[in-house]
């Protein structure tokens, strides 16, 4: 019987991340670092480019680097969440067979965040639009104040909407990687799992999202802060330099923290099954009949 499975407050939650990452962190990092490896090949490419007065094609291939970078993000979710579900199930982990056990999964979170992207790039393109618009309208009126306050409901009318919708649709790849399916049924799956729970959602998005940010600055200031001891004059050299230590930097923080996040995500995923649907239950009856038949299977051998 899995015991580990029960509801969990907020604090037990997140006491349970660092325990799940702490006693496996070799497995999570590597997990963590594969795909970010290709996405350090081409800053740190993008860096020689800048060295070699190659500036244009320097940017756009640090550019792209960037763009991959949430993508490689999302493709080690994945694994991170299988490896996450096996801990869960008293299972072995480990980074091949997280891979493994996650590969079929692999295009269906793709499409997903692929399809988030249109949507929230569409959103922001309405947002702006409209905010644009009705501040033009309310210019006739010759009072800039209201100007500002019609652009500012409008802004913050956006903001609250969109973090409700970034926190319904917070545990799709959790739901598409353990229970299949593809955008539309993972998104109504979300929304029934988070449904009465955004608080708690939004606290660890908070809470995680903040000490990342403080180990990633860290991380990279320290890296460019070493840069004095090497005397360069060039500028070129310089900016390379600084590129290529902001890679590094990158590389090594979301790498040492980036699975942070989705063992919390995948975490309050059983937590919601275990609340709404006695998920644990579930569980511990399949584990019984499971032994009964194997029992009853011992004296006939």
């Amino acid at each position: 019987m899995v015991t580990v499975l029960r509801p969990l407050s907020t604090g037990e939650l997140l006491d349970r991340t660092f325990y799940l990452y702490r006693n496996n962190f070799f497995v999570f990092l590597g997990i963590t670092a594969i795909p970010q490896l290709f996405i350090l090949a081409l800053q740190l490419g993008g860096a020689v480019m800048m060295m070699g007065r190659q500036g244009t094609r320097a940017m756009l291939l640090i550019g792209a680097g960037y763009l991959l970078f949430y993508l490689a993000i999302f493709i080690s979710q994945a694994p991170t969440i299988v490896a996450v579900s096996h801990l869960n199930l008293e299972k072995p982990i480990g980074i091949g067979s997280s891979y493994s056990s996650a590969k079929r999964s692999l295009p269906r979170v793709i499409w997903i965040v692929f399809l988030i992207f249109v949507i929230m790039v569409a959103l922001f393109s309405v947002v702006s639009i409209t905010t644009a618009l009705l501040v033009a309208a309310t210019e006739a009126t010759r009072e800039p104040w209201v100007s500002g306050v019609v652009a500012f409901v409008v802004i913050a009318a956006a903001i609250v909407w969109a973090l409700r919708w970034i926190l319904n649709w917070s545990l799709v790849i959790p739901v598409t990687v353990l229970e299949g399916g593809w955008f539309r049924v993972s998104i109504r799956r979300s929304k029934t799992l988070v449904k009465g729970n955004r608080f708690q959602l939004f606290v660890i998005y908070f809470l995680m999202g903040l000490f990342a940010a403080v180990i990633g600055f860290m991380i990279q200031f320290l890296l460019i802060l070493s840069l004095r001891f090497f005397r360069m004059h060039d500028v070129h050299t310089i900016q390379a330099a600084i590129l290529g230590m902001q890679a590094i930097g990158i590389f090594v923080s979301t790498s040492l923290v980036g699975a942070l996040g989705t063992i919390a995500l995948s975490l309050i995923y059983y937590d919601q099954r275990v609340r709404k649907e006695g998920f644990d239950l579930q569980l511990m009856m399949s584990t019984l009949e499971s032994g009964a038949q194997n029992a009853a299977a011992a004296p006939a051998s």
